[in-house]
């Protein structure tokens, strides 16, 4: 059914209940960088989110004014839709427990409006192993449902490799794939991108950004064989790419000029709904795009803004670092401080 590895299963619990600090920590950049100097006269922000779904939210999360703030501002917002958007699970049992992720329609509307994203602004990737967790039919409600609401989806294989998006000034593609699914292979093929080659990929974009479901869940550092595709894609032509799947947050690397931000946690919970602290930091990875005639489409500046889900009765509060309790702030910042180091040798 899944093609996770048989150690990768077993090591699942003891990570989620204590994410790892373990692996390569060298090479990885700040939070925050400048990449050109001057900065551009018009720029095009794009504001990259983590996963969206309802396991620990019953009703929409309440949301700090300054993380609205941040969402606002930007003129594209990029997440991935972690949860099927149907009517009524079919996969009854697993959805209680929450092995199976499900939302309804009405609920991401709500949480969207809750977090300040207009549906216009608003990009999501189905490129992820829970996306046929309600099955053939779940996806098929899904895709409708994001029609509905006047989301732009990515990661459909119907829709070839590359989507184009145009933002203001740029013509942007995103390759949304994933490298896991929890479904058997002949449920995926032909509805989910599954496919990190790039050979075939239409070019000709102002910017080829590329949203991955890859790596190992809770897990801080990302392991060899996910750096090694990030400096694939890197030679391939892609300049920004924000991936999923950890469930914590990861480091940001810069490739050349490619900007890599491994993971950026979960927007809204999708690992049980009592989650340990270092699973409940999240990120909005903001990067700033040259609209330039010249530079068009070179990242010109990044930034990582961390925040943390905290636990308010039967949905989540989404709070910045800054807003924390002291004793919390301390330990985020921490945590923080382990994962985005200065440049390191």
């Amino acid at each position: 059914m899944s093609n996770y590895p048989l150690s990768y299963k077993l090591s699942w619990l003891p990570r989620f209940l204590k994410p790892s600090l373990g692996g390569d920590a060298l090479g990885f950049a700040p939070m925050a960088g400048r990449l050109m100097e001057p900065p551009p006269r018009q720029t095009v922000r794009l504001a990259f989110i983590g996963d969206i779904s309802a396991v620990a939210n019953r009703h929409a999360p309440d949301c700090d004014p300054a993380i609205k703030a941040l969402l606002g501002a930007a003129d594209l917002v990029i997440g991935n839709c972690e949860s099927p958007a149907v009517e009524r699970p079919s996969a009854v049992l697993g959805t209680k427990l929450g092995t199976h992720h499900a939302m309804s329609e009405r609920f991401l509307a709500e949480a969207l409006a809750a977090v300040g994203i207009a549906h216009e602004k608003l990009v999501l990737s189905l490129a992820n192993n829970h996306v046929l967790d309600q099955g053939v039919a779940g996806f098929d409600e899904t895709v409708a449902a994001l029609k509905r609401l006047g989301i732009r989806s990515i990661g459909l294989a119907a829709d070839g490799a590359v989507q184009p998006v145009k933002v203001r000034l740029l013509n942007v593609g995103f390759a949304a794939f994933t490298l896991w699914r929890n479904a058997d292979e002949s449920l995926f093929a032909g509805r989910v991108s599954m496919g990190s080659d790039l050979a075939g990929w239409p070019r000709g974009f102002d910017l080829l950004c590329a949203v991955p479901h890859w790596d190992w869940e809770f897990r801080h550092f990302p392991r060899a064989g996910t750096r090694a595709l990030a400096r694939r894609l890197a030679g391939q032509g892609v300049r920004l790419i924000a991936g999923h799947h950890a469930h914590v947050m990861q480091p940001v690397e810069r490739i050349g000029e490619t900007v890599v931000a491994y993971g950026l946690g979960d927007f809204l919970g999708t690992a049980l709904a009592r989650q340990p602290w270092p699973g409940r930091i999240g990120g909005i990875f903001v990067a700033d795009v040259s609209a330039d005639e010249g530079s068009r489409g070179a990242i010109a500046a990044y930034q990582m803004h961390p925040f943390v889900r905290l636990r308010d009765g039967d949905h989540e509060r989404l709070v910045p670092v800054e807003g924390l309790e002291r004793r919390m702030r301390d330990k985020v910042e921490g945590r923080l401080g382990a994962i985005f180091r200065q440049h390191r040798t």
